[in-house]
Order: structure tokens, then sequence, then C-alpha cells
């Protein structure tokens, strides 16, 4: 029987190479970082026992930027964990940008809000703690065409993540954004699989194996697949 994970020796790092993240990081990313997403970044990591779950801080930085490039001002979030996502998110958004956030518990974001407050972006968010299909087929069902969303960020349970995309093609503008997270799971979707795989991962494995071949050949989008982090796939609505 497979024993715990000790998230804690877990390198949420695609490139493999400590010093090159580093780099990144220290170049790039933690000079431009919000003071209050640090202050969130690092009170997960010290409090949370599954902080390898919160988004990177280089994740975060290239999300916001995706959200400044298409002037999003809607967007909705599948999975929000403590909240690094959403408060970058936030920050990106214009003063009247609007986020619809979705998790099955809302415990985990209780260590993100106060910092959500701090920031001053709390009227932006829209939190709604429940499993998300209901959410978003009854989103389908009472949405206009211009009510349509800009952007959509899916960072939950993998298995589900095809029944997302397939409802959120109906939720997000044509030429809007859905990014896709954990879609490289550890390196494990490169690899053959593996019976001794710890649980945890194995449930993930296979549906994110099959979900990155189908988006790559999905007429409907335009895909990308970043190796940053653990996975972002970046997907533009053609049609």
């Amino acid at each position: 029987m497979a024993g715990p994970v000790d998230f804690s020796t877990v390198q949420k790092n695609i490139l493999q190479s400590d010093a090159l993240h580093q780099y990144i990081l220290e170049t790039t990313v933690y000079p431009r970082e919000h003071e209050l997403l640090k202050g969130l970044r690092e009170k997960t990591n010290k409090e949370h026992q599954l902080a390898l779950m919160g988004v990177p801080p280089e994740e975060g930085q290239l999300l916001s930027i995706i959200l400044k490039l298409i002037n999003a001002k809607k967007t909705i979030e599948v999975g929000v964990f403590t909240g690094y996502s959403l408060l970058a998110t936030a920050l990106a958004l214009p003063k009247d940008g609007k986020i619809t956030a979705i998790d099955i518990d809302r415990s985990a974001y209780e260590i993100g809000l106060p910092f959500i407050k701090e920031a001053g972006v709390e009227h932006k968010i829209d939190f709604i703690e429940s499993p998300a299909l209901p959410i978003l087929d009854k989103l389908i069902e009472e949405i206009k065409e211009d009510q349509l969303f800009d952007f959509a960020f899916v960072d939950a349970d993998k298995p589900n993540y095809a029944e997302y995309h397939e409802r959120l093609l109906k939720l997000v503008r044509v030429g809007g954004m859905i990014a896709y997270d954990n879609t490289l799971w550890l390196g494990t979707v490169a690899v053959p699989e593996d019976p001794s795989l710890h649980p945890i991962l194995k449930e993930g494995r296979a549906p994110l194996v099959k979900l990155n071949k189908f988006l790559a050949a999905d007429p409907r989008i335009d895909s990308s697949l970043v190796s940053i982090g653990d996975g972002l796939t970046i997907c533009r609505r053609r049609y």
C-alpha cells in the first residue's frame, strides 16, 4: 500500500534545474511580485500541508500578463485553493473587473482572504463554494452572448478537466482564453504508466494524458502547452 507523499520534498519545477529555476525567480519574478501575493504565498507554504497545490509565482506572473494583453474584465476560476492565482487575477483586472471563483471547499480560501481584502479587490470576486460542474451548467443556461467570460483558469480535480473544457467553451467568448494548470503532472505524462505510482499522482495522470492529446487536436481552439510550474496549457477559443 502506498504511503503518504511528502510534498515538502517535491519541486514543482518542470525545468528540473534548481539553479535555473532560482535564476528565473530572482531575476524576473520576485522583483515584480506584489507584496500581498508574496505574503499569501509565504503564509500558504507555512500553514497548509498541501502548499504545493498553489500556483507558483512565475505562473501567476504569466497569467497576469495574459489577462492584461487580452484586456480581460470578466473571468472565471475553477479551483481556488488559498487564492494566489485569484489574487493575481484580481490585481490584473481593471477596477470594474469581475471574477466568478468556484471551489468545493472554502477553508483554504479563508487563508488568502485577508490578503485579498488588504489589496482592496474583494469586491471583484464572487466566491461560490460548490462542486464546479453544477455551477457551470447553471451559468450555461443563464448566460447571454454579451455576458460571456474573457478568461477562464482551471486548477481543480484533474479527472473532470475534459468536462470543464466542454462547458467553458460555451462560457468563454470567441477570442477568449482558457488556461489549464498542472498539465505536465510532475512529468508523469511523459513516461509509461507506473503501477507503483502513488494513487494521488495516478489519479491525475491518465485524464491529463488524454486531455493533452485531445486539446492538441481540438479544432475549436488554438493551444500551447507551456513548461512553466507543473505545466500550463493555454487555449484561445477560435469559434
